[in-house]
C-alpha cells in the first residue's frame, strides 16, 4: 500500500510527442490535511477515491489506498469537496522501463507542469528524459492537495 515516487518540474512540452496516453483529470479533496488526504478524482470516464498518509522525511514514500467508484458517485463527492478543484491533463510517457505521469495544470494552476515517476525502491535508478527539470520531491508546494488551497498562480 506504499507509494514511492519522485516529482520533477518539466522544461518543455516535448513529452507530448512521446506520450502514449492522455486523459483529463478533475479532482477535489474531502480532506487536504497532510497527515491524511482524501481525494476524489474523475479521470476520463472513471471515478476514484484515494486516501494518502503523510510522506516520509524525504517526501518519496507514503501510504496510498485507492478504489474505483462510479462516475456518479465521484460527481456527487466532488460537489462536497473543499474549495479549490484541480483541473489537469495527464500524459503518460514511457522512458526506459518506467512510465512518467506528466500533469499539465489549468485554471489557477495554469503554467505548472509536473512529472512523477513511481519506483519500487527509493534508491531505484531510472532514465531521465531531456525534458525533465528540477526535482521537487518532498516540496509540499507541489502536492496537489496544497495546490488546491494555494494555487501556483498565487505564488
Amino acid at each position: 500500500m506504499n507509494e514511492i515516487e519522485r516529482k520533477f518540474l518539466v522544461l518543455n512540452d516535448s513529452y507530448k510527442a512521446e506520450s502514449f496516453l492522455e486523459k483529463r483529470i478533475t479532482q477535489g479533496y474531502l480532506s487536504s490535511q497532510p497527515e491524511r488526504t482524501v481525494r476524489v478524482r474523475i479521470k476520463g470516464d472513471k471515478g476514484y477515491i484515494t486516501i494518502k498518509g503523510k510522506s516520509n522525511a524525504s517526501g518519496t514514500t507514503r501510504m496510498e489506498w485507492e478504489k474505483e467508484i462510479t462516475l456518479a458517485e465521484a460527481e456527487q463527492l466532488l460537489a462536497i469537496c473543499e474549495e479549490g478543484v484541480i483541473d489537469k491533463t495527464r500524459y503518460e510517457v514511457k522512458v526506459g522501463k518506467h512510465t512518467f505521469e506528466v500533469d499539465e495544470f489549468y485554471g489557477d494552476n495554469k503554467g505548472l507542469i509536473i512529472a512523477e515517476v513511481e519506483l519500487d525502491d527509493e534508491n531505484e535508478a531510472f532514465e531521465k528524459p531531456e525534458w525533465l527539470g528540477q526535482e521537487v520531491t518532498g516540496d509540499v508546494r507541489y502536492y496537489n492537495a496544497y495546490l488546491s488551497n494555494k494555487p501556483f498562480t498565487a505564488w
